[in-house]
């Protein structure tokens, strides 16, 4: 081999390691029995096992009662493998909307026949969906895919993969897969976005369709409001009685109450950060 040979086969080695580093990485081997709670890692192309879940019992989560029972419903019926629906957890910043779809999936599994697996999808990553539902699909286990604190903000179009991933591709959402989101919007957008779109567009109806059709593809929305001062105190007697904290109940809602003053806000959030003080100063160890 000549010298110019020699040159050119070192450009085209080089120029193949080049390629080989350029290319995506091979998707991980799906192991779902290796943990019932996973994050997705898309530059990875793996499914992180989450061994310990911070999650709070169903039963301590006050003061949602109605919406709580739905979604415990509609995820029994998917675990059973019947009709259930995308889901939009939308309101009040914390009142429990997280926590609950945790609880729900591990108050679920307790009776299911085979146990749910719930995935965490950052919301930067919603435009890897269709590639994590890819590699989900053929399993024999089904999926919570789930995404918290989902919102879009202006010239973000991103919400467009959303779209395509829950109903509209050619496949459309497989069967063992199910999308649940949280969000204090609940058309996931700003209304002043909505509102733009609507005054430059030549057909502003059809704009503002453009925008919320996305909600539209969550099927059941669930709405999540301030809480008042009963349901507050209710939540703070819930942790109470579940911990087993010997406190005059009195004093109790009295600090309580003086606690939400400070935060201005009423929340289930509110409540067991006055909990996990309180606890602190009884000497009290608890875990969420």
């Amino acid at each position: 081999m000549n010298t110019t040979e020699q040159i050119l086969s070192a450009k085209l080695d080089q120029l193949l390691a080049v390629l080989e580093r350029m290319a995506p990485p091979a998707p991980k081997p799906l192991r779902a029995e290796s943990a019932d709670t996973f994050v997705w890692e898309p530059s990875r192309l793996e499914l992180a096992p989450v061994k310990k879940v911070n999650r709070v019992d169903l039963g301590l989560i006050h003061g949602v009662d109605h919406v709580r029972d739905q979604l415990v419903s509609n995820t029994e019926r998917f675990a059973r493998g019947l009709p259930a629906n995308n889901v939009l957890l939308w309101g009040a910043r914390g009142m429990g909307k997280s926590s609950l779809v945790k609880a729900a999936q591990a108050s679920v599994n307790q009776t299911a026949e085979k146990p749910l697996k719930l995935i965490e999808i950052h919301r930067e990553d919603i435009n890897s969906l269709p590639v994590l539902m890819n590699l989900i699909k053929e399993s024999d286990y089904r999926f919570i895919l789930f995404c918290d604190d989902l919102s879009f903000d202006h010239d973000d179009t991103s919400y467009k993969s959303l779209k395509a991933a829950l109903e509209g591709g050619v496949e459309g959402r497989p069967d063992n897969v199910i999308f649940y989101a949280t969000s204090n919007r609940r058309h996931l957008m700003p209304r002043e976005m909505i509102d733009n779109e609507r005054s430059s567009a030549i057909n502003p109806s059809e704009a503002t369709e453009e925008k919320v059709s996305l909600s539209d593809r969550f099927g059941l929305w669930l709405g999540f409001h301030k809480c008042n001062q009963d349901d507050y105190l209710a939540m703070v007697d819930g942790y109470a009685a579940h911990y087993g904290f010997n406190y005059p109940v009195e004093k109790l809602h009295a600090e309580a109450l003086e606690w939400s003053t400070t935060r201005g806000n009423r929340s289930g959030r509110v409540a067991w950060q006055y909990v996990q003080d309180l606890a602190g100063r009884l000497g009290i160890s608890i875990h969420a």
